[in-house]
């Protein structure tokens, strides 16, 4: 696993931990950390969301899903240049898959892009 994959699946762990309600409470800072203050996210239903609302929606659930659990597949770094990196994976829950293009800059989060798949 390179460094890239690595973060995203670790970014991933700490929000299937906060989903479920097994993460300290603490650990919402650290997920918020990770967000540079420009974040957006473009999700699957096509809503642009700021961090501020990202950090909202996520906060508020939770515990809200005993069990799930959160699959990162098929990293793939699209582009890189300086301290900024595109990178594409599939994020694989028990009832549906999203196909992700993520931008980050060193370690922070600026876009997310996400897609349903079939």
């Amino acid at each position: 696993m390179n460094g890239v994959e690595a973060a995203i699946v670790r970014h991933h762990e700490v929000i299937e931990r906060w989903l479920t309600g097994v993460a300290a409470r603490e650990e919402f800072a650290h997920f918020a950390d990770a967000h540079a203050p420009g974040f957006t996210l473009v999700t699957p239903d096509g809503r642009t969301l700021s961090r501020d609302q990202v950090l909202t929606e996520v906060e508020a659930l939770y515990g809200r899903a005993p069990g799930l659990t959160v699959e990162i597949r098929h990293v793939r770094i699209v582009a890189s240049g300086g301290d900024l990196l595109v990178a594409t994976y599939q994020e694989v829950q028990p009832d549906r898959t999203r196909q992700s293009t993520a931008v980050l800059q060193d370690t922070k989060w600026l876009h997310l892009h996400e897609t349903w798949l079939p």
